[in-house]
């Protein structure tokens, strides 16, 4: 990485530069940075010679019609309040470096845009009706030197739309965010903000804003995205589509695997993700032997050994951030060893079950609670806890071997709709529309020892993307084999 100017900071001294006409901070240089001042000559010599590369033949993004009409509902619920919802703003990996910015959920839901330090702001108009606007940076100044010297600048981290350029494509009037601040605190009438992703704007609105008003904003947003448009289906299954490609890729290099550990795995579907869209939508799970126990294993540092199972759980986003979650527990070597075969198939029974109960009209709990007790009927036939199985999940004993939901809502977020009321969600009823995962698991730690030696180590879990449909659903993840033949036949296939 080229060592060069940053703004902010704490290791930084002053730039010499030209007059900001924006009247913001002063463009900084990096402490020890190689060039300590700018000539006159030199800065008189950037301001020139550059070509207009301003984009004029720009159509409006794909879901601009969505997005507007996502902006409506959301005009129609606060009538005469003025509602701000931010991008967020880049954070700090290590010194001057940062993580690669991701929007906040709620901002790309209502606008499709994903700009660092964006703002959508819904300006009422009366007692009913709003003016939405978008508040952005413009493009890098050239006469201050900005594009250049500041380490934000379009030289630096490459070029960013217009404001007339974001307006094309949005669909909505957009302004320069440096001035937003300053019209929020002189701002009167009722305000919401939805917390926790730009601090300078919530410390501009403090006198004028509750967190109680606030997480109404983010509950009614949350449900909003309960049920799915036909944009987001389509970006959902674009996900699902290549997050099955990336489980195939991963097949292909199971040897390579053995030869290092659950990082190649990592590093072979983050290549896909990255390839076909924008990044895995969360931490993905490579969980090869007794690891397969532990739900959320990110760390993916362990061997991959033949004869073990690895439980895959990843997901593709896509470059409009939605994203799929897909988990198949397959043999390293190709083929389920006797008891693993019979616990995978335990499970698969189970996820039949629960898919079969998404349905319209259906409780959203009705499939957790189909698959729980197929569960639950064989691990009293097994012999691992005592019987009958109404006292079983009556008295949730299945879940020492089973241990998490059967499922959640999928969407922008993996865990979608998070902040939405407990009866709009898990005690609401399933709509066409909706989009859901069915992952039924069994989990036998490997220091359990209420279970025989041979069960200990082994985790198994299936999970599939269900779009409940006017007649029942469709699995968006059915490009993935689910039988345990049907594994171990699409493996063989893929090892050629």
């Amino acid at each position: 990485m080229e060592s060069g100017p940053v703004r902010g900071g704490n290791a930084v001294t002053e730039q010499p530069a030209p007059e900001n006409p924006e009247g913001d901070e002063p463009i900084k240089q990096r402490k020890n940075g190689l060039y300590p001042a700018v000539s006159d000559e030199l800065a008189e010599n950037m301001k020139s010679g550059w070509a207009d590369t301003e984009l004029h033949d720009l159509l409006p993004i794909p879901q601009a019609g969505e997005t507007a009409r996502r902006r409506a509902e959301l005009s129609a619920r606060f009538p005469g309040e003025r509602l701000v919802v931010p991008a967020g703003n880049l954070k700090t990996r290590s010194n001057d470096t940062e993580y690669a910015f991701r929007a906040s959920t709620e901002y790309v839901y209502l606008t499709g845009d994903q700009t660092q330090d964006g703002v959508l702001v819904l300006e009422p108009t009366g007692a009913e009706g709003h003016q939405a606007t978008i508040y952005l940076l413009p493009r890098s100044n050239r006469e201050n030197g900005e594009f250049w010297l500041d380490g934000q600048g379009e030289l630096w981290v490459g070029r960013r739309h217009s404001l007339t350029e974001a307006e094309r494509l949005l669909g909505l009037p957009a302004a320069d965010v440096r001035e937003l601040a300053d019209a929020l605190r002189a701002a009167t009438g009722p305000v919401r903000v939805v917390r926790g992703h730009d601090a300078g704007i919530e410390a501009a609105l403090t006198d004028k804003i509750t967190a109680e008003r606030d997480e109404e904003l983010r509950v009614f947003v949350s449900e909003q995205r309960l049920v799915k448009d036909a944009f987001e289906i389509g970006e959902l299954q674009k996900a699902v589509d290549s997050t099955v490609r990336g489980f195939e890729d991963v097949v292909k290099v199971l040897d390579k695997a053995e030869a290092t550990s659950e990082r190649y795995i990592e590093g072979t579907f983050f290549l896909r993700a990255r390839v076909e869209g924008n990044d895995v939508g969360y931490g993905s799970i490579c969980a090869s032997g007794p690891h397969a126990t532990t739900l959320h294993w990110v760390r993916n540092d362990g061997p991959v050994r033949s004869g073990d199972l690895l439980l895959l759980d990843a997901g593709v986003e896509t470059t409009t951030l939605y994203t799929a979650d897909v988990t198949r527990t397959l043999p390293v070597n190709g083929t389920y060893t006797d008891l693993q075969r019979k616990i995978y198939d335990a499970v698969y029974e189970a996820q039949e079950a629960g898919i079969a109960a998404v349905k319209p009209g259906a409780k959203y709990r009705d499939f957790h609670d189909a698959a729980q007790r197929v569960l639950a009927e064989k691990l009293v036939a097994w012999g691992l806890v005592e019987g009958p199985v109404e006292r079983v999940l009556e008295l949730g004993l299945q879940r020492r071997w089973t241990l998490h939901g059967t499922g959640h809502m999928l969407g922008l977020d993996v865990h979608d709709c998070a902040v939405a009321r407990t009866e709009t969600y898990v005690d609401g009823v399933l709509e066409p529309g909706m989009v859901l995962t069915v992952e039924p698991g069994l989990y036998f730690q490997a220091d359990d020892l209420t279970v025989p030696e041979e069960y200990r180590g082994i985790g198994v879990r299936i999970e599939d993307d269900i779009l409940v449909t006017e007649d029942g659903n469709r699995n968006l993840s059915a490009g993935l084999p689910r039988t345990s033949a049907g594994v171990e036949a699409w493996m063989a296939g893929l090892k050629g």
